[in-house]
């Protein structure tokens, strides 16, 4: 595998001209020459990368359907994200455009965005969970890539904070247009979350929580090919609770089951569960419904 230490070796890679800054950069899509296309097989970068891009060939797969790439497609890479790209499959008659903001960490540091850009889950999601934008938001979005690109021109003591500010303000953007994205996608949203709760409930009614234990958000994102973070994100904006707190409240419901209409004991329903033991079991009942297992059985005697 190919690690790219370096903005100045990735500009070198696509046979781009030295950076004018060393830690940040905005590549011009169109400028792009991919010399060595083996070198994309398999590479990582360690910085992060925000690409706005147009006139993208093909369709991408989101959940269970395809969408054009023909408008502005925005992606997110995190720095040591292993990534594959086919640099020989290259539109000459109408190729791709846009703008690629290069990030090194070191560029962020001491500055409160080198944590709080780490909480942007969009950082996680996979390629075909890209943001799609209309119009007016790449518009937005190519304002913020170019007036980037132009203070570092000259840079003096104030290139650093100002290049920094346009940066916090484009992920704020991209976090006000992704929240736009999961209600425009409504439809396909809540299908999604129907076969998250079809998912959960087949694992819990089965035998499947004997042999892997508890419902994992890895595991549900592996069933509707969406990554951990996306599906989240997703199923925040339609239900006010993550994967992870989705998949808690299914266990407590089926954990009420047990206690209501069975005469198995907390430990062998925390068992049955997929808990490795019957405290964790205890705690989050508890946790959730404010009353210990015994106690809400007891309601029913």
């Amino acid at each position: 595998m190919k690690v790219i230490n370096s903005i100045s070796e990735k500009h070198r890679l696509l046979s781009l001209p030295e950076p004018l800054h060393p830690l940040v950069s905005v590549i011009r899509i169109s400028d792009i020459r991919f010399t060595d296309p083996a070198v994309w097989q398999n590479f990582s970068v360690n910085f992060y990368c925000i690409s706005l891009k147009k006139n993208i060939g093909g369709k991408t797969k989101y959940g269970q359907k395809y969408y054009d790439y023909d408008k502005g497609v925005m992606t997110f890479i995190a720095p040591r994200q292993i990534m594959s790209l086919d640099a020989s499959q290259t539109d000459i008659l109408n190729p791709a455009s846009g703008y690629a903001l290069l990030i090194h960490p070191d560029f962020l540091y001491k500055h409160p965005l080198a944590a709080t850009i780490k909480n942007y889950g969009f950082f996680s999601y996979a390629i075909n969970e890209a943001l799609h934008l209309s119009e007016k938001e790449e518009k937005d979005i190519e304002d913020i890539f170019l007036k980037i690109d132009q203070e570092y021109q000259h840079i003096d003591k104030h290139t650093q904070n100002i290049i920094l500010s346009q940066i916090d303000l484009l992920l704020n953007y991209s976090n006000r247009f992704y929240e736009r994205q999961f209600i425009t996608r409504k439809a396909v949203n809540h299908d999604i979350l129907s076969k998250v709760d079809q998912l959960l409930t087949e694992y819990l009614d089965g035998d499947q929580t004997q042999k892997t234990g508890l419902p994992t958000v890895e595991f549900l994102g592996n069933q509707l090919n969406l990554s951990p973070h996306y599906l989240s994100d997703l199923l925040r904006s339609l239900t006010g609770q993550s994967a992870q707190q989705h998949i808690q409240e299914r266990l407590i419901e089926k954990a009420k089951e047990y206690l209501s209409v069975t005469s198995l004991s907390v430990a062998e329903i925390a068992y049955h569960l997929g808990f490795e033991y019957p405290q964790s079991f205890n705690k989050l009942f508890k946790r959730k419904t404010s009353i210990s297992p015994l106690e809400f059985r007891q309601t029913f005697n």
